[in-house]
């Protein structure tokens, strides 16, 4: 078992710090019961190698356990552990790999969490990828989406929606504004006259809508000045802020075994909540220290109130389409004769 002694403090403040460190060993050196939220996205499972160190997405279930009954055992009953984790394609064929459903049932299944909810993180900025079979042969939509379990202890983590809440719509507020006749759905939904209570915000839905598009930030500022190198596989600071004000308190302790450039750790020292970053990569520590160093104001976020999608049929104007390739796109498209 690692000791306080064998512990590499690489950065520290009043009310976190960051190791370099394998997380397996700080992890087992925790206490049962001691942690209050796990926020992590680790290196996804995808069959193409990356830079930051991802594992084969067919061996990914059996590297994550270990992490897992670890994730268990230091979690309190109340706390809980959310995992922001990306698909993958199966390669060569345009099918999808099914490890990070897998991870999922192996953690309710085999580990004793219980599934909370569900959220997909949608990226309104997502490149149209993988551009083989949505740009070039045209036979799948771009892979905007991130699977973000959410999964507790028990059935009963502490946790708000109030501390979440987000504008209500334009619809919403006509609504409000002119009223509504409670009824019963043709659905069996019955919309009580509760229904029209002007309660000041919305309860969102679990669709979470954050453009990835970091590229003035202070951190970013900090990696350039210094010649470092800037981590290639971030979340965005409002994932991780979003569940950390819904499930956890001032003062309760946030844990990122995976921490990469510490953007769950920079959320919780602006939110007055204990934190521990881990990771093993010192390159991307030595960037991530820059979050921590605000000698300049922070570059303000979007201002963009909601992110829309279009619904399915906006563009549906008659049916006078090419023909489907009969083979499904396996053959690649001619080029020169598609423009």
């Amino acid at each position: 078992m690692v000791t306080k002694k064998d512990i590499n403090i690489y950065f520290s403040t009043k009310k976190g710090q960051i190791l370099l460190a394998d997380s397996l060993d700080i992890l087992r050196s925790e206490k049962t019961s001691s942690v209050d939220l796990i926020m992590t996205s680790p290196p996804f499972g995808l069959v193409r190698k990356k830079e930051y160190g991802n594992v084969d997405a067919d061996e990914y279930v059996e590297w994550f356990k270990l992490f897992a009954k670890e994730f268990r055992r230091v979690l309190k009953d109340t706390g809980s552990f959310v995992l922001d984790i990306g698909g993958a394609w199966n390669k060569g064929v345009p099918t999808r790999h099914l490890y990070h459903f897998k991870l999922l049932i192996m953690l309710c299944e085999e580990c004793n969490f219980h599934l909370a909810q569900d959220f997909y993180w949608w990226n309104p900025s997502k490149l149209p990828t993988p551009a083989e079979w949505v740009t070039v042969r045209r036979i799948r939509v771009k892979d905007a989406i991130n699977c973000v379990w959410w999964l507790s202890a028990t059935p009963w983590p502490k946790a708000s929606n109030r501390r979440v809440l987000q504008p209500y719509s334009d619809s919403m507020r006509v609504l409000l504004k002119n009223g509504y006749r409670a009824k019963k759905r043709p659905s069996g939904h019955d919309i009580s006259e509760k229904f029209q209570i002007n309660n000041g915000a919305a309860i969102p839905p679990n669709l979470l809508a954050i453009p990835n598009t970091e590229s003035n930030s202070h951190y970013i500022k900090y990696c350039t000045d210094n010649g470092l190198r800037v981590h290639p596989a971030r979340y965005p600071a409002e994932l991780p802020e979003y569940f950390i004000r819904m499930l956890t308190d001032k003062g309760d302790k946030v844990v990122d075994p995976f921490a990469g450039s510490c953007v769950t750790g920079e959320v919780c020292e602006r939110l007055d909540r204990k934190w521990l970053c881990i990771d093993m990569c010192e390159e991307y520590l030595n960037g991530a220290i820059g979050r921590f160093d605000k000698s300049n104001d922070e570059p303000k976020p979007d201002s963009e109130t909601y992110y829309k999608i279009p619904r399915p049929g906006i563009l549906w104007n008659g049916t006078t389409y090419d023909p489907l390739p009969k083979d499904g796109g396996a053959s690649r498209p001619n080029s020169k004769k598609n423009k």
